[in-house]
């Protein structure tokens, strides 16, 4: 396993990142007790979750990943120190969390105590903010009728996150979070934050995680230059697009237990013809090359220049076995230039 610096801070973690947001629905306990020790088994020592998860969210199950996690922790306390955990702070649309209200210095004091309570553990690693405030082009508003920036108030979104770091900077004084990072953010997001943080006294931000995938890939090269220029991780979710790079959803298919049989917007919005078929071409490159279609698309995720951490998620241990195993790979040119070839024709697939 290779281990690379998180960002500025003096924290080492793994090419892979153990992503969490099946444990609650779709993985029990059990199955999440299996999935850690074959991770750390592997050599993975980074951990990220949300006070959301499990997916899809609801209000019967809001916070129970954070809870298999703690019971995890409670019974391994010697190994908390040897792993890098990362949270989030829901953002404003949910109802039932703190009445779908924005992100707030207040609020995040309190979304903070309830997660170190359900991980049973005195600090958070990596706090980060979920999505922000203003609409973003993520979750499929990233085409010109999605997101639109002319009624972004900017004064009003400034003030909020001048609020929000505030607040991150009661934690890190408290000594409730070593670091902080983004989500589902924008190189203006980032900029901001940045020059907040300065005006403020407060540590700059490590990390960033974004949607990053063959079928996803509009943070290249722009907002993953910022980031390797600012010295600021860039964590890629969702690298086999919702399992999309699988191939299990091809002509149609769902198979039982996966995600996209369950009631969640998740998959609508990828689902989309030119994705189908790039994830065709990309299955026969990765026959050609002799490995799955999973394996290829994460050993590719994990040779972009400035991908810090790959944030991988399984349902089963067989699947998370081949996902790790990707890591160990190194692409050869001819299949990087037959995946690139793809790339060029579908840069994104959704």
């Amino acid at each position: 396993m290779n281990f690379n610096r998180l960002g500025s801070s003096d924290l080492q973690v793994s090419d892979i990142c153990l992503g969490t947001m099946t444990w609650g629905i779709q993985n029990t306990q059990q199955d999440a007790d299996a999935q850690m020790a074959m991770a750390l088994d592997a050599g993975v020592n980074f951990i990220d979750t949300a006070e959301m998860y499990p997916v899809p969210p609801n209000e019967q199950t809001y916070g129970d990943t954070e809870r298999i996690i703690g019971n995890w922790i409670a019974c391994n306390q010697d190994k908390r120190d040897d792993i890098v955990v990362m949270t989030k702070i829901a953002g404003a649309g949910l109802k039932y969390i703190r009445e779908a209200t924005p992100i707030t210095g207040s609020a995040v004091t309190t979304a903070l105590e309830d997660s170190l309570t359900r991980l049973h553990t005195d600090y958070i690693d990596v706090y980060q903010l979920h999505w922000p405030n203003r609409v973003t082009p993520h979750f499929g508003k990233h085409w010109p009728d999605g997101a639109d920036p002319t009624r972004i108030d900017r004064e009003k979104e400034i003030e909020g996150m001048r609020d929000i770091l505030r607040g991150i900077k009661a934690a890190i004084d408290a000594g409730k979070i070593r670091y902080w990072g983004l989500s589902d953010d924008t190189p203006w997001g980032i900029h901001t934050f940045l020059r907040l943080c300065e005006q403020e006294n407060v540590p700059l931000p490590v990390s960033i995680q974004n949607e990053f995938s063959l079928l996803h890939a509009k943070d290249w090269p722009y907002l993953i230059e910022m980031c390797e220029c600012e010295n600021i991780a860039y964590l890629p979710w969702s690298p086999l697009a919702t399992g999309m790079l699988s191939g299990k959803y091809q002509n149609g298919a769902r198979p039982e237990g996966s995600r996209w049989t369950l009631a969640q917007r998740m998959g609508l919005f990828r689902d989309q013809a030119p994705a189908q078929a790039a994830t065709a071409q990309y299955m026969q490159v990765a026959e050609k090359a002799g490995i799955t279609p999973s394996q290829l698309a994460l050993a590719w995720c994990r040779q972009v220049p400035g991908v810090t951490s790959t944030i991988i998620g399984a349902t089963t241990l067989d699947q998370l076995s081949e996902n790790i195993a990707a890591f160990d790979l190194t692409l050869t040119e001819d299949t990087l230039s037959d995946i690139h070839g793809i790339l060029k024709s579908y840069p994104l697939g959704f």
